[in-house]
């Protein structure tokens, strides 16, 4: 289909009629290929229809196809050496090491259980959360979860699938809790004895400033850090591939990185595995029984420290430590009781 272009209304010469031809083909190309932003609402609020445009080129057909072309690359080549002799070899050896996993788990679990019907922190002669006062006990807690002190004054756990649910949430959030009281104490803790030099040693000011898009020095070494805007994207990023990779593993369970060859002998709270486990140290049932009880006490009071750090931050601006060794200086003058007082 032919297009008829405008002509104009005088002669002109050869030469300004073969350029305005040009000039027409390409302003039509170009709109072809490029897209101007809708006007501005303002504009109409305002009675004007003034258009600002701003264009957008889309894409041609050949980086489209290509995109397509090199997504389909890694896939064609996985269908290939799957179908190949090598990934028949590799999926035998896969599932031998299955096999011997699966067997491996369920030895665990034996011996997990005997050992945690033989524990003092499990069953009816655990301690309980009000020691030796008389007290009537909920009878769904039977001490068969790890730090199970017959505490639940509101009866959150009175369905057995809520209260493993609970569990889940309890152990995932005490061992990140735990982490971040690491990872909020010892910068704080570097730069008070001088081995590192931070810019931002208080963890909420560095969230604070990474938010304003400051850049910062990681671990006091100039030049180690990221862009400061977008900086937090980066953070963002790094959490989720942290955060959510092993999670996923962890709640997937023996079958998670299966096609890696890799299997995860526990269940979704201790899965185990050279990934979870690699000091082996659920190979004595006995002493992984109390490493769980420890774990969760730890990490319960890990979240009650964390709630510590939010209220210290709102209300005196500074870092748990030093909030910390001002107490210690002086305790009768630097507690929570005079801060209150004198707000």
């Amino acid at each position: 289909m032919a297009l008829a272009l405008p002509q104009p209304r005088t002669s002109p010469s050869p030469i300004s009629s073969s350029s305005s031809s040009l000039f027409a083909r390409d302003n039509f190309l170009r709109r072809l290929s490029c897209t101007t932003s809708p006007p501005n609402p303002r504009n109409y609020l305002s009675g004007t229809s003034t258009r600002s445009p701003s264009p957008v080129c889309k894409a041609s057909w050949q980086e489209l196809a290509g995109v397509l072309v090199f997504s389909a690359i890694p896939f064609t080549a996985v269908k290939a050496i799957a179908n190949s002799p090598l990934g028949g070899t590799l999926q035998r050896r896969l599932q031998q090491r299955k096999r011997l996993a699966v067997q491996e788990a369920s030895k665990l679990r034996d011996l997990a259980e005997k050992a945690r019907n033989e524990s003092s922190w499990h069953g009816e002669g655990r301690p309980r959360w009000l020691g030796p006062i008389p007290y009537n006990y909920p009878s769904y807690l039977t001490g068969e979860l790890p730090g199970d002190y017959g505490f639940d004054i509101a009866g959150l756990s009175k369905d057995p699938v809520a209260l493993q649910k609970y569990f889940n949430f309890e152990i995932l959030h005490a061992r990140w809790a735990m982490l971040a009281s690491l990872g909020a104490l010892v910068p704080e803790v570097l730069d008070l004895i001088g081995a590192f030099h931070f810019v931002e040693p208080v963890w909420w000011r560095v969230g604070y400033s990474k938010l304003k898009g400051d850049t910062l020095d990681y671990l006091g070494i100039p030049g180690l850090h990221l862009a400061g805007s977008q900086g937090v994207l980066v953070i963002a990023i790094c959490q989720v591939l942290l955060m959510v990779g092993p999670e996923y593993a962890r709640y997937c369970g023996i079958e998670a990185l299966e096609p890696l060859g890799i299997y995860l002998p526990g269940d979704i709270n201790y899965p185990g595995g050279a990934l979870f486990d690699p000091l082996n140290l659920s190979k004595d049932p006995v002493a992984f029984e109390e490493l769980k009880v420890k774990e969760i006490k730890n990490g319960r009071l890990a979240m009650v420290a964390w709630l510590g750090f939010y209220v210290q931050a709102a209300l005196t601006g500074k870092g748990p430590v030093q909030n910390l060794m001002e107490h210690l200086s002086d305790p009768f003058h630097n507690n929570l009781f005079s801060l209150l007082k004198s707000m």
